[in-house]
């Protein structure tokens, strides 16, 4: 097959306010080139403030959700070029992942085959992830010489714990979904003919909610997880003032459903949005 276009490295969709956006390299396994990592930034941009998607899924064509960096354009051809290469196509791809993590709208990872290497930074950069069971998580870094960097070390850490990430990097062993889900590398994992129901069911759930106490939510817990105890708790009396100025009405709404309405209970599911619209 020809080299694809850089518009073509990524595919996405809009359904039902659901985007689903792809990794669009499935004859590479959708290894992440410089291209992939500047499409991609521009396809979360135009997708982020759209009144027709309420949450964005990402996931990849064909047999894999991303086979991590491609070896050859993001790595040797870079660093024949010398640092200067190497820093922007660094800048490229960080700068998505980072966009995903403080993405205004939900995200979910649907992982549909091989998860490796550098795929681990859009993965924590969604805000729920779902495999398939027989899907193929690993950082095989340790088998070629190197060790997992752009910011797999970490975030393995982050997820699954100490003794999971060590051995999971030291050994530079697959680990399938159903394992991925038990370390916390994911929330959980289906049978792969389930996947895309089960993340649509999901995403139906998060549709239903209040988008600003959602955005408010993701962050607030992205945040808490680095700071102090004080720190948090400033944090979050100040996340809700703005929320609520943001979208005081939602809240008396949502009260006003519950207390004189008697038609919502906060533990049965959300209150109904469409009364405040």
């Amino acid at each position: 097959m020809s080299e694809r276009s850089e518009a073509d490295t990524v595919s996405f969709v809009v359904e039902n306010r659901i985007a689903w956006v792809s990794f669009a390299r499935p004859e590479k396994r959708n290894c992440m080139s410089p291209s992939l990592n500047r499409r991609m930034l521009e396809v979360l941009e135009s997708l982020e403030f759209r009144d027709d998607v309420g949450v964005v899924v990402l996931t990849g064509e064909g047999t894999a959700f991303s086979a991590g960096m491609d070896l050859k354009e993001y790595f040797r051809e870079n660093e024949a070029k010398g640092l200067g290469a190497i820093r922007k196509a660094q800048r490229e791809a960080y700068g998505w992942w980072e966009r995903l993590r403080w993405l205004e709208k939900p995200t979910i990872a649907m992982v549909n085959g091989w998860c490796f290497g550098g795929a681990y930074g859009p993965l924590y950069g969604c805000d729920l992830a779902v495999a398939a069971e027989d899907a193929q998580f690993g950082l095989s870094e340790i088998n070629w010489g190197i060790l997992p960097g752009g910011g797999a070390s970490k975030i393995i850490v982050e997820l699954t714990g100490f003794r999971n990430a060590m051995y999971h990097a030291m050994m530079g062993e697959n680990i399938d979904g159903k394992k991925a889900a038990e370390w916390g590398l994911v929330n959980e994992a289906v049978p792969a003919d389930q996947l895309k129901a089960r993340v649509t069911a999901i995403a139906e759930v998060l549709l239903a909610k209040n988008p600003t106490a959602l955005r408010a939510t993701k962050w607030a817990v992205r945040r808490v997880g680095e700071m102090t105890f004080d720190n948090s708790m400033d944090y979050l009396v100040r996340a809700q003032e703005a929320a609520n100025f943001f979208d005081g009405e939602g809240r008396k709404e949502a009260t006003k459903q519950f207390i004189d309405d008697k038609t919502f209970k906060p533990g049965l599911g959300a209150y109904d949005l469409n009364k405040s619209r």
